[in-house]
């Protein structure tokens, strides 16, 4: 539970798991209440966990992708496994945002 511990991780984890592939400004597009920053340090804290991999291309121009390992893959199942749960027990009116239909 410590490697996905965090506001953004296992939104941040949804939307790489479903691109497969994912730069920062689409991760930033997609959480839009999530800052820079926070975003920039959980991203780090996700890679420094082996939940996902930074690919940098050393560029000219900017070019970081994000992609779930191996570790970070399996933990998907888990993640929709609490979404179902959640769905059938929690009333949805209480819901803000729900991962689970993204």
């Amino acid at each position: 539970m410590q490697l996905i511990q965090g506001k953004w991780k296992i939104m941040i984890m949804y939307e790489i798991a479903e691109t497969g592939t994912s730069r920062f400004a689409d991760l930033q597009h997609h959480i839009r209440e999530v800052s820079h920053k926070t975003l920039t340090n959980q991203l780090k804290e996700l890679a420094d966990d082996g939940l996902i991999e930074r690919h940098d291309f050393q560029t000219a121009q900017p070019h970081v992708e994000y992609t779930l390992t191996a570790k970070g893959q399996s933990i998907i199942p888990l993640l929709d496994a609490i979404c179902d749960w959640g769905d059938t027990h929690i009333d949805h009116a209480q819901i803000e945002r729900s991962l689970c239909d993204e």
